[in-house]
């Protein structure tokens, strides 16, 4: 089986509703299906981005945890 991972980042504006984000992962999917690929899940993924120890310490920035969703489809 040949798979494909693709980030997903909704974007709305305040005023609009979970339903906007929802018609963006339907718009991807759609998209990719189109291709002949098949929708399997979205996942989420924990990434540690390192600290940046800046220039001779000044501006230094500790490191953090983040997660990124990404979609999984397969063919």
């Amino acid at each position: 089986m040949e798979y494909k991972v693709v980030p997903f980042v909704a974007s709305i504006d305040k005023n609009e509703t979970s339903k906007q984000v929802a018609i963006q992962l339907e718009n991807l999917i759609s998209t990719y299906s189109n291709q002949g690929w098949k929708y399997m899940r979205l996942e989420s993924v924990t990434t540690f981005i390192k600290p940046d120890n800046g220039c001779f310490g000044f501006g230094a920035k500790p490191g953090y945890t983040t997660s990124r969703q990404i979609i999984v489809f397969g063919k």
